[in-house]
Formats: C-alpha cells, structure tokens, sequence
C-alpha cells in the first residue's frame, strides 16, 4: 500500500515525468482490461458494448482526476458560503481558468486510455460492426465477394477470424483514429503551453523557481499539519486521561486558513509565491490564533458540512 501511495504522489505531481506515469499506468491497466475483461458479443450489442469499453473507462478516468486533484477541492471547497467571489467578470473569469488548469491536467489520463484503445483497435472494430447504417455496412464489404451476406453478418466478424479482410479495414480505421488523438493531443497541449509562456509575467528561471517553491511547501504543509494534529490531538488524549490541565497550543484561526487556501496567481508587483507567503508577508499584525484550550459544542452548528468534508478528505492520499 505505501508503495502505491507513492506512485500516486508521483503521477500527482504536475510535471513531464508525473503526467508520463500517469500515462504509462493507463496503458498498461487499458492492455490488461482489454486481454481479461473485453469479450465482443457479436450481436446487435455491438456498437453499445464496444462503445462503453471505449469510453465510459475514460470518464470514470476523468471523475478520478478531478477527485484526486487538490486543486479542485481548493477551489470549490466553502464556494457555496462564499458566493461572493463569483461576483464580477474578473473573478469568474479567474475561476474558470483555474478549472480550466484542473481540466487539462485531469484529461491526461483519459486521453491516454482512448488513444491506447484505439490504436489496440479492439473495442473500435466491435463497436463499428454493430453499426446499423447500410452505406457504412456496404462500404466496409466493398471487397468481399458475397457483399449481401457480409452487409448483414457484419456484427458476427469478430467472433468470426475467417473474414480477416474486414477486420483489418476496421483495425487500420481505429489506428489512424488513434494517431489523430495523440497528435491532436500534442498540439494543443504545444498550443496552450506556448500561449501561456507568453503571456507569463515572469522569466523561465524565475517560473521555475516557482514551481520547486509550490511543490516544497505543499509538502512542508503536509508534514507541519501532521505533527501540528499529533500534538493537539496527544494534548487533548492525555488531558482526557489523566485529568490534568490543557496546555495551550495556538492554531490558526478560521479567517488564517481561508486567506491561505485560495487558488493563487501571480503578480510582480509583490513578488509572492503563493497565499501562504503573501500572508505571512502582511499579516504579521493581524488576527490571533485560537489559542485551542476548550471546543464549545455551539461552535459546531455553524459548518457542519466542512467538518464532514474534512473527515472524508482522504481522497488526496
């Protein structure tokens, strides 16, 4: 489990070698379900059936990212008590692009599962044997000799081997189909890649300065809001147990975690890296900590919903 959990942090990250991981796994897991779980019905379930395998992985693919993306969950988490935000074109804006970014990298993926799919071809030739269009039937059995019996046996070929001609025709189809999605995929990822570069307010070096700042605090918050609940949540054991007095741990206050868990964009007039060195940068003077000595049960009335979001919150692993 802990070996799976760090190929997961590594796909996670948003780099070359995370998104080719990402990629490598799909195939590898889209050969395996195809050899084991994929059997053609030869039917009129045909087109149904092979386009389920081929695309309905691919959403599951998608949901999974979004799911997983922390990104997705900083943004969206308190939205709905927050609408204000949303208020004017600029922030909407600011909001779309972000999902914008969640999306391109939750499609990494589900792109991978279609193009490996279509160039294996197997789940494309039995979808489009199960085809009901006669043009299409008759144009696939130009070059068969008894072209009535093949227009209307066409959903029977792929348990069939002996009409190998059609098969191929449909398998070189799914490929050609396969290497448009990869070269697509290229270029537009080549597309917005070069678009933002451009538009960057920043240098390549200073970008990615950034990046390593990004990725190096999201791990030293990680490894802080561990120890810092270890030791609250010890304080609070041995004070149950042994009945002694709480000693006083300061954790920040509500307003603390919201300034900080925003989605951050960068300006060069301040020259901040994320929320969090923005805040610590000018807020010095500012709001107290809660000094954690007691819970009220009143206090619990108030957001309900995110105490169960934070008790469901192992999606990100």
């Amino acid at each position: 489990m802990d070996r799976f959990k760090t190929i997961l942090n590594i796909a996670s990250k948003q780099t070359n070698f995370g998104f080719g991981l990402i990629a490598l796994m799909t195939a590898g897991g889209e050969q395996i379900f195809s050899s084991v779980a994929f059997k053609c019905p030869c039917n009129e379930l045909n087109f149904l059936y092979g386009l389920v395998f081929l695309l309905v992985p691919a959403l599951a693919l998608l949901l999974l990212g979004y799911i997983l993306s922390k990104k997705m969950w900083k943004l969206f988490t308190g939205l709905w008590h927050n609408r204000a935000k949303l208020c004017g074109c600029k922030n909407l804006a600011a909001t779309c692009m972000a999902f914008l970014q969640i999306s391109s990298t939750a499609l990494v993926a589900p792109s991978s599962w279609v193009a490996v799919a279509l160039l294996n071809g197997n789940y494309y030739e039995c979808a489009m044997t199960g085809v009901n269009v006669s043009i299409y039937n008759r144009y696939v059995c130009k070059d068969i000799n008894t072209g009535s019996d093949c227009a209307t046996e066409l959903h029977t070929f792929p348990c069939d081997k002996r009409n190998e001609e059609v098969l191929r025709t449909l398998r070189s189809q799914s490929q050609i189909l396969g290497w448009l999605v990869i070269t697509s995929i290229m270029l537009s990822s080549l597309l917005i890649i070069c678009l933002a570069r451009c538009n960057s307010p920043i240098s390549y070096l200073q970008l990615k300065f950034w990046r390593v700042y990004a990725q190096e605090e999201s791990d030293l918050m990680d490894l802080y809001t561990k120890n810092h609940a270890k030791d609250l949540a010890e304080r609070n054991l041995k004070s149950f147990f042994n009945q002694t007095e709480l000693e006083n741990i300061t954790t920040p206050s509500n307003k603390d975690w919201e300034k900080i868990s925003s989605l951050y964009k960068f300006s060069t007039k301040d020259h901040f890296y994320s929320t969090l060195h923005q805040y610590v940068e000018t807020n010095q003077g500012g709001d107290d900590g809660i000094r954690m000595v007691s819970v009220r049960s009143n206090e619990l009335a108030d957001n309900p919903a995110v105490l169960h979001f934070v008790d469901g919150g192992m999606v990100s692993m």
